[in-house]
């Protein structure tokens, strides 16, 4: 029963994500008793605390509302890594897509006066058309995905801040406040910031976040659809032989994929959380700790969605270390450990079924032995009688 119960790829999955979470703290404690080791013990349970660092139940329920506006574009972006890995492919260009969702829904709620749900299909769209470009270069120039969705991460980057500077505020570089300029493109509560203490940013995001990673995992494993889009990506050529359109498929799954990435991008700016920033100079972080969150869930829609809130809780939790005694810098340092060791999950899968396969290899052959020494010595007593 031991036996066959490691071997599950579920809790696999699990226990490696346990390992990779656990050594990741690990380390980040390492990492603050080196550089002062008085407050090592505080600052990582702060880190882990997050919004419980606060007394009051109030603040802890709007600050864990916070946490969960930004889970919901980062469980987005990893089920766009998801949807693309799932099908032979790696949708590096996440964040590039992330960039042009970002642009289309601000600008048309902020220099358009569209409302939200317009917006955020613009930016559904803008992701799907990214994507679609990577799907097009791969199928018919043989243009590898992640080269191409490097390339256009930081081309789209450019051309987000050349777009959004003419809806920014006069005197800073972040776009206008929604908002107040305007209020129709803000998503809907629903009544849920009532839940949070009034926090007037959760709504809308959050629910529909984990209804299209319901919607994934049943495109990708219960439908004729999501198994010609994995038929082709794990073998073209053979897809092809079986009479699938290979071409189309890929272009589709980069397609849905980049749609993904872009809806997260609306998920979070429609919210009127954050503001863009036009002198951005980086690609945001969200499409690449995607990543680490479709790897920490094990590529499963359903744990993708326990990952994306640990990465956010434990980034966010790094605001709160104390800076008198670290430097600014630390929780991002902590959290990006924490992120890196999250792309091993499948490594330690790997090792847990080399372990076993080893194991059971060992207790059949010791088994083989016992047989054989039991048969020689019902041999022996046969000749003695």
């Amino acid at each position: 029963m031991k036996r066959n119960l490691l071997k599950n790829d579920g809790v696999q999955s699990l226990l490696a994500s346990l390992a990779c979470v656990v050594l990741g703290l690990f380390l980040g404690y390492v990492v603050l008793l080196l550089i002062n080791p008085a407050g090592a013990g505080e600052a990582i349970t702060t880190v882990i605390k997050n919004f419980l660092t606060y007394n009051k139940p109030a603040s802890q329920m709007k600050y864990l509302g916070n946490t969960l506006v930004k889970t919901a574009p980062l469980l987005m972006c990893a089920l766009a890594i998801l949807f693309a890995y799932k099908v032979g492919l790696f949708n590096i260009g996440a964040a590039g897509q992330y960039c042009a969702g970002a642009a289309l829904s601000l600008y048309a709620a902020l220099g358009l006066g569209w409302s939200w749900l317009p917006c955020m299909l613009l930016a559904i769209l803008g992701g799907a058309l990214l994507g679609g470009i990577s799907g097009l270069l791969k199928s018919y120039c043989n243009v590898n995905e992640v080269i191409s969705g490097i390339m256009l991460n930081w081309i789209v980057l450019y051309l987000t801040n050349m777009l959004l500077t003419t809806v920014k505020e006069d005197t800073s570089p972040y776009t206008l406040v929604l908002s107040h300029t305007n209020p129709s493109a803000v998503l809907p509560s629903l009544g849920l910031g009532a839940l949070f203490n009034k926090n007037q940013y959760v709504g809308l995001a959050i629910p529909l976040s984990v209804l299209i990673a319901v919607l994934v995992w049943v495109v990708l494993e219960k439908t004729k659809f999501g198994y010609e889009l994995k038929a082709t990506g794990f073998n073209k050529n053979a897809a092809k032989y079986c009479g699938m359109a290979e071409k189309r498929n890929i272009i589709l799954s980069l397609m849905i994929s980049g749609a993904l990435a872009g809806m997260a991008a609306s998920m979070l700016y429609l919210t009127g959380y954050e503001q863009w920033q036009c002198s951005t100079s980086s690609v945001p972080a969200m499409g690449f700790n995607g990543i680490a969150a479709a790897f920490l869930g094990g590529l499963n829609p359903f744990g993708t969605v326990l990952a994306s809130f640990f990465i956010q809780h434990i980034t966010a939790g790094g605001a709160y270390v104390d800076k008198t005694m670290y430097c600014a810098q630390i929780s991002d340092l902590i959290s990006s450990i924490i992120i890196y060791l999250c792309g091993f999950v499948l490594f330690m899968k790997h090792a847990m079924n080399v372990s076993i396969a080893k194991r059971e290899e060992k207790a059949i052959l010791k088994a083989k032995a016992a047989e054989q020494t039991a048969g020689a010595a019902d041999a022996k007593k046969g000749g003695d009688q």
